[in-house]
């Protein structure tokens, strides 16, 4: 690799992407939907631009070998026109792209979403099967696009999909500062039992699985047209998780409660109210949002370890303890 380009590279895991291959000696060029200005004070180069735009694609890709797509709209709640041009349409292009000018590799930032069927998995390997009814939009059309980008994999251009799950560490401006926030404000509840476990993603593990991946493409590795889930090796339990890290920011534990049952029926009842009402902002509880809050969703490492050679560089502890010093 000599010159990569980062779509979404203004955003947590594209900036830090795009941070890690400038340490390596390796050209990042971002492009985002506006210009960053911590992207400018690293003097990586910039594209602003829309990747449903083909045109705008091409200009940020001039010269580059590598694409590490990571750009995608994310949310739980929104119009599915938005999700499916921006995620399917927009990662249409990129393919494109980097068929006509001849760039070889393509690493793709996807989400272990797209395998939840709304029932706990427990260790779930990489050949579980599709999600065949998804309750939000945006694991949808991210299920839609892997399957273009591991189509798309051939001899002139070698794909991947990553799939990390719950992103977090310093530098994170949507999960944790949400998740703070609303444990300040007393408004989250426990939902179902608390016994579910979960996979994480610290930040720096997420970019090393990255790079293993390019580089695995680049020596004409196994993980060409395949999907990988990247976590921290160990699933946590969700609640206890989240309340250890309320301990250490001294905010009251999540104590409250609420059956899975009610939490899910009650997000039917936002949803048809917020589409009636055409209410855009994101309602306080969705079905999917419940089924991901009471249901356990950790996978297999296995595969990743296997072909990318993959093991977390910083323990969830660690992690923590960066996090902590962080938001302090």
């Amino acid at each position: 690799m000599k010159k990569v380009l980062v779509t979404g590279g203004g955003g947590f895991v594209g900036f830090a992407i795009s941070k890690r291959l400038l340490n390596l000696g390796i050209e990042p060029v971002v492009m985002g939907r506006s210009r960053y200005v911590h992207v400018d004070k690293l003097g990586i180069r910039q594209y602003p631009g829309d990747i449903r735009d083909i045109e705008a694609v091409r200009r940020a890709a001039a010269g580059c070998d590598t694409v590490f797509h990571v750009a995608a709209k994310a949310g739980i709640w929104g119009r599915k026109r938005d999700y499916f041009s921006i995620n399917l349409a927009g990662t249409e292009n990129i393919i494109r792209v980097c068929r006509d000018d001849e760039i070889s590799r393509l690493i793709y930032t996807s989400t272990p979403s797209v395998v939840f069927n709304g029932r706990s998995i427990a260790g779930g390997g990489r050949t579980i099967p599709y999600a065949a009814r998804f309750l939000c939009h945006y694991a949808f059309s991210k299920a839609a696009a892997e399957q273009l980008v591991l189509a798309a994999n051939s001899t002139s251009l070698a794909t991947v999909a990553l799939r990390p799950h719950l992103i977090w560490g310093p530098g994170d401006s949507n999960l944790i500062p949400r998740l703070v926030a609303r444990g300040r404000e007393g408004q989250l509840r426990q939902v179902g039992d608390g016994a579910n476990l979960v996979d994480i993603a610290y930040i720096d593990n997420v970019v090393e699985a990255h790079i293993l991946a390019a580089k695995n493409l680049t020596i004409h590795g196994p993980a060409a047209g395949r999907a990988y889930f990247i976590s921290q090796g160990e699933p946590v339990n969700l609640w206890n998780w989240i309340n250890a890290l309320f301990g250490r920011l001294h905010i009251p534990p999540v104590n409250k409660k609420i059956s899975f049952a009610q939490a899910y029926l009650a997000g039917a009842v936002f949803e048809a109210f917020y589409r009636l009402a055409g209410i855009q902002r994101e309602p306080v509880m969705t079905r999917f949002l419940a089924q991901q809050l009471a249901k356990s969703h950790w996978f297999s490492m296995a595969a990743a370890k296997d072909d990318l050679g993959y093991s977390p560089l910083v323990s969830t502890e660690e992690g923590m303890d960066r996090l902590v010093d962080w938001l302090a």
